[in-house]
């Protein structure tokens, strides 16, 4: 959690609209970040607080200064706005400062630039009332205004990373980086966003998926920049820092299926070699391809090793939530069977190397080829370094496997005493 700092410039006749029925309890708070953005806030601030008053919302406007110097929080704490100083830099801790201090029972998130349409507020409002845990807009159905998004945005940033966000985690969301969203304030609790930059936008939705919270969607407009300096968006080094965020959240498309890829094609690389040399078109396939198709293999369990052990620290970290799949395959798939498993191929291998040794000898007196020598030893060698993966694998996968014990065991007990 960001460091926060929650100015005392509030005026309460301002600092929040209450609703026809006169309740001072607050049912939306408007979540702005800011940074140096004097020339845009004070026309956001009462846009939005002219709209929750047109609406009858019993609301309040927060400003999440992340270390303005032209006078940004002045502005804003002039116009009715409650200021939060947020020290530590970036999108995601801005957001998150102002989350924060948030007094409502929703919280909807807004730019300061003038690019989201402020008077569609309500219909975020009217879908979390409906009992939706995550209202994301959507800039492609609602619209994109002439020079409202760079091209490369437009045609490239957003469709791909979008794209890769549904194949990835099988969302519905249409627009992942859209910065207007409405959530309720339990669900934000629920998601336990950790990101601090730009990538905060998709690790919202990619939690929101995860955990399996109803997501709805507003058509919404995209509005041209209303400042005359460049945005604080910088387009490839955020757009990695998405895709990197999407890939690490992914154990399955980064490490899994590439290894079962490679485990595949490497098996059946030595199924087709082992026996004997393969000629196809002229060209011959021998032992130094079975060479690179036992490394396939090596590499493959490398990668889905990775992919188990990723799943389970994120698992146990909070990050990811509990996989009922992989809770079952643990029930299976003990160290000790790990152990077992990797001592047959240890113990193959060794019986390999010394029919390798006695072959070498043979050979010498020409009683057998060189080339099947050559295959008893790979497939040796194979054998004990897969087998001394295996065994160390599993006791990795089991040390990372204790502090998820652990807490399931302290979670059980606490039930049971309860």
């Amino acid at each position: 959690m960001p460091k926060v700092k929650v100015e005392r410039w509030e005026v309460e006749s301002n600092a929040y609209c209450r609703s026809e029925a006169g309740s001072g309890e607050i049912e939306l708070s408007v979540v702005i970040p800011c940074l140096n953005e004097s020339q845009t806030v004070a026309k956001r601030v009462r846009q939005a607080l002219e709209v929750l008053r047109g609406a009858g919302v019993a609301g309040e406007v927060i400003v999440a200064d992340n270390g303005s110097t032209d006078g940004s929080a002045e502005i804003a704490k002039t116009e009715g706005a409650r200021v939060v100083r947020v020290e530590e830099k970036g999108y995601g801790s801005a957001v998150m400062g102002g989350i924060a201090v948030a007094r409502g029972e929703y919280v909807l998130m807004a730019d300061a630039d003038e690019s989201h349409d402020l008077t569609h507020i309500p219909r975020f409002l009217a879908e979390l009332r409906s009992g939706q845990d995550l209202v994301m807009g959507n800039r492609f159905r609602g619209g994109i205004e002439k020079g409202a998004m760079p091209f490369l945005h437009q045609y490239l940033g957003n469709p791909v990373l979008t794209g890769l966000g549904r194949l990835f985690f099988k969302s519905r969301c249409g627009d992942f980086h859209c910065g207007m969203r409405g959530f309720s304030l339990g669900s934000y609790q629920r998601m336990d966003v950790r990101s601090t930059g730009m990538e905060f936008a998709s690790e919202m939705v990619v939690k929101a998926t995860l955990l399996r919270m109803k997501i709805s969607e507003i058509p919404t407009t995209q509005l041209p920049d209303g400042r005359d300096r460049p945005p604080h968006l910088r387009t490839w080094q955020d757009g990695w820092r998405h895709l990197r965020f999407l890939l690490m959240y992914s154990p399955r498309w980064l490490f899994l299926y590439p290894g079962c890829a490679l485990i595949v094609l490497g098996a059946a690389g030595c199924a087709w070699l082992l026996p004997q040399p393969r000629v196809i078109g002229g060209l011959e396939f021998d032992v130094r391809t079975l060479v690179y198709a036992f490394a396939a293999v090596l590499l493959g369990f490398q990668f889905v090793a990775f992919a188990v052990f990723t799943k389970v620290f994120a698992i146990s970290e909070g990050l990811l939530p509990d996989d009922p799949r992989l809770t079952r395959a643990f029930r299976y798939i003990t160290l000790e069977v790990g152990l077992a498993a990797g001592g047959v191929l240890v113990a193959l291998g060794i019986v390999g190397t010394v029919f390798t040794g006695l072959g070498w000898a043979k050979e010498e007196l020409g009683l057998v080829s060189l080339d099947r020598v050559l295959r008893v030893a790979l497939s040796s060698v194979f054998s004990l370094t897969l087998g001394v993966q295996v065994i160390c694998s599993s006791f990795f996968l089991s040390i990372l496997g204790l502090r998820r014990r652990s807490i399931s065991g302290l979670i059980s007990t606490a039930v049971k005493e309860q």
